[in-house]
């Protein structure tokens, strides 16, 4: 393997913003028919490497070489005419077009001035079909949930001929079924000679996929390892700068007991959801599972008044009346969307206006900026929000950084009854999931009943001290992780019926 070319070189990159150095001499190396994963903790410098690569951004300093030759792209249309196409973790897409008209803009076959539709429209199906998408290419991409825009996302790369494919977090919204479609669609692009570049902050996917790895650290390369002869602990090791460490918190309290603070009757959206007889306790994190589609976001916008449904459910005792998201918060909850950069966060302010804005209640360009900033300091640093100051725009941070300052914004706010969690760890590191899962849990020891929707089942049976599983938009069953191996909840997952 050492005398395989390198398909990219990339050496001594250096890239410096106002008041950070976010890359510090940084190699990486590539080989022809590799699945090389690239790891390391949020702001450690990955998705920076990637935009230079990429021509989004220009080093300060160092080299690239692209099959042995100089590569200096000084765009990003200049990069994937040269054979390098990134699929980001927020995606680039125009929600207004089509799904053919995304995967082919610019690129479409014409006859003289004329865009050729139907020629088009097969090509987009090809690819689409190469995913394992099932969606028409004729649908407006803004209305496509998530994981199918991520598909959407990645079929718009293999339009490209490109050498080198980026995938940044592809995982992240994706059921197993979808994964399973793009890790084929993987393993056959390397079987072409292709490279890709693989971001995941998922161990069991890395080693799954990977052929080697190498981990940034505070902007630097600490290590390149082969996959097939490391442990996923020496890689988180690695990656927190630390012996050992553990991809999520243990759950070390005392199961809450006491009468549920939130008791759902029913909640009913025609169609789409049914959930009947769910109570949280005071103190208590019950954990949502199920597959992608299987009601979890529908049940936690319901209740937070974000579309309507037909909710029969009491606070405290008392009726809860959620007519809209404004009346949620008065009653005292709080959501954490999975979509946090189209709903939970305003990228072109601040990170301190961001998590002010709900306790000062004013329109964010009134928000006093030296106020907001002491109110929101202990619950920033609490979270540990990496930021160059609390001046930053929250748009330049990274997307588990971006996570916390939706947190902050409640833990701000205060008052806070019930809060809803929404994939709350979807692009987090090691690090960061296990600060966020420590906030989580200090809250509720403070009495917030919390509501936790995650892909990640691992993650729910460590944190959660119940777990409901939910399955075509039904609860069909609820397990304590404490007595039930992770294996049974899981079959309950994938097949809806408890063993």
């Amino acid at each position: 393997m050492s005398e395989t070319p390198e398909r990219l070189h990339m050496s001594g990159i250096v890239k410096r913003f106002p008041g950070t150095v976010a890359l510090d001499g940084v190699e990486l190396s590539v080989r022809p028919g590799e699945v090389h994963c690239l790891l390391g903790e949020n702001g450690a410098g990955k998705s920076t490497l990637m935009k230079v690569l990429a021509g989004s951004y220009q080093p300060d300093e160092g080299t690239i070489l692209l099959d042995g030759q100089p590569y200096a792209p000084a765009t990003p249309h200049a990069g994937l005419a040269a054979g390098i196409a990134v699929i980001y973790q927020e995606l680039d897409l125009l929600p207004d077009l089509t799904v053919a008209q995304n995967l082919l803009l610019g690129r479409a076959p014409r006859l003289g001035p004329f865009v050729r539709r139907g020629q088009r429209a097969k090509l987009a199906r090809a690819a689409l079909d190469r995913v394992g998408a099932n969606f028409p290419v004729s649908a407006r991409v803004g209305t496509l949930p998530i994981a199918a825009q991520q598909l959407t996302a990645i079929a718009k790369a293999l339009t490209a001929d490109a050498r080198v494919i980026v995938m940044d977090e592809p995982s992240a919204t994706l059921g197993e079924s979808e994964l399973e479609a793009v890790f084929a669609v993987i393993r056959s692009l390397t079987a072409e000679g292709r490279s890709v570049i693989f971001i995941s902050h998922r161990m069991d996917e890395v080693m799954d996929i990977g052929d080697r790895a190498t981990v940034l650290r505070d902007g630097r390369a600490v290590g390149v390892y082969d996959l097939a002869s490391t442990r996923p602990d020496e890689l988180v090791a690695a990656m927190i700068g630390e012996a050992g460490g553990e991809l999520v918190g243990a759950t070390d309290r005392a199961a809450p007991r006491g009468e549920p603070l939130l008791s759902v009757e029913r909640v009913h959206v025609p169609g789409l959801l049914d959930v009947r007889d769910l109570d949280v306790r005071p103190g208590e994190v019950v954990g949502l599972a199920g597959l992608g589609g299987a009601g979890r976001t529908t049940l936690l916008r319901a209740l937070f008044g974000d579309l309507k449904a037909q909710v029969t459910a009491t606070l405290g005792g008392r009726p809860l009346k959620v007519a809209s998201p404004a009346a949620a918060v008065r009653a005292g909850l709080a959501l954490v969307p999975e979509s946090r950069k189209e709903q939970g966060l305003m990228l072109g302010l601040s990170v301190s206006r961001n998590a002010a804005i709900s306790a000062l209640g004013k329109p964010p360009w009134l928000l006093p900026g030296r106020a907001g900033q002491r109110l929101t300091k202990p619950a920033l640093a609490d979270l540990g929000v990496k930021a160059s100051g609390p001046g930053q725009l929250v748009g330049q941070l990274s997307g588990g950084n971006q996570q916390k300052v939706v947190l902050a914004k409640w833990i701000t706010r205060g008052g806070i009854r019930v809060l809803l969690l929404d994939e709350p760890t979807r692009g987090l590191d090691v690090g960061a999931k296990a600060d966020l899962y420590r906030q989580v849990r200090h809250l509720a020891d403070q009495g917030v009943a919390v509501l936790l929707a995650s892909s990640e089942l691992n993650e729910l049976t460590a944190n959660a001290d119940r777990i409901q599983v939910l399955y075509e938009g039904r609860n069909v069953a609820h397990f304590d992780p404490r007595v039930s191996p992770e294996n049974v909840i899981a079959h309950t997952v994938i097949t809806g019926a408890a063993p």
